[in-house]
């Protein structure tokens, strides 16, 4: 029988070696699984800004009824976060001519000034009589729909009874917020909003009041005083302002409207 040479032997022992070394490496897989699947998860901060637009535990939208006014409709929206206003915006407001110019000049002041009192208990924008009164009363109608706990709609009741928010006790009342009729005048309608609590006037404000040239300037001198005189009297036997006979006729009619309401 014929032997193989040895250089012949040598050179067939070293091609099985390169082909076994070549079979392995292409076994080899390019990466570790275990890393691939997670370079697949997004970075911890693109799922946090996936979930920026939810909104935070304790926060609610209501949004008021539409106020009719003279100019146009009126329409508050309010986000209510753990019982405070904060953010209201507008969502109707009257337009058109020199409408445009007061809405734009008297909406975002009342935007501010319901974050900053946290009720509708805020001044009307010189100007813009009728659109804030009507923005009183969408913001007033917003205020009302917001559910109790101020929209904490994730707290536990159980610590809510524990906690600092504490039921009211048997007997304790609630303040009422009572708004009465609107009494029209010989210059234009008058209307009174009042807080109630235990039986007395806390707060009142005018929704309504004669506006335009001189009646103006009456408003702005005689409402002030009705208001509070109806806190301090508690009642609608309050003395008329004088120069407003008209005016305060139209308050004292509004403002027992109010107080019929809650049985007084």
């Amino acid at each position: 029988m014929k032997k193989s040479h040895p250089v012949r032997r040598a050179v067939l022992a070293t091609a099985a070696t390169v082909s076994g070394v070549v079979l392995l490496l292409s076994l080899k897989p390019g990466s570790d699984p275990g890393a691939a699947a997670a370079g697949a998860q997004p970075p911890v901060s693109a799922q946090e800004s996936a979930q920026g637009g939810a909104q935070p535990a304790g926060t609610t939208t209501v949004t008021g009824e539409p106020a009719q006014t003279q100019y146009g409709p009126v329409q508050v929206r309010l986000t209510v976060t753990n019982g405070k206003i904060t953010k209201a915006e507008t969502v109707q407001a009257p337009s058109g001519g020199q409408s445009t110019q007061v809405t734009g000049n008297a909406v975002p002041k009342l935007n501010q000034a319901a974050v900053a009192a946290g009720s509708a208990q805020i001044d009307a924008v010189s100007g813009a009589t009728y659109t804030s009164a009507g923005y009183k009363e969408s913001l007033q109608s917003a205020i009302d729909q917001v559910p109790a706990g101020g929209g904490d709609a994730g707290q536990d009741p159980g610590n809510a009874q524990a906690g600092g928010e504490q039921p009211p006790a048997a007997g304790d009342a609630q303040p009422q917020v009572l708004t009465g009729a609107a009494a029209d005048t010989q210059y234009g309608p008058v209307q009174v909003r009042i807080t109630l609590a235990d039986g007395k006037i806390t707060e009142a404000e005018t929704v309504q009041a004669p506006s335009g040239g001189q009646s103006t300037q009456v408003t702005g001198n005689a409402v002030p005083k009705l208001n509070a005189a109806a806190v301090a009297a508690s009642s609608a036997q309050i003395d008329a302002v004088s120069g407003a006979t008209y005016t305060s006729a139209g308050y004292k009619q509004s403002l027992q409207s109010a107080l019929d309401q809650a049985g007084g």
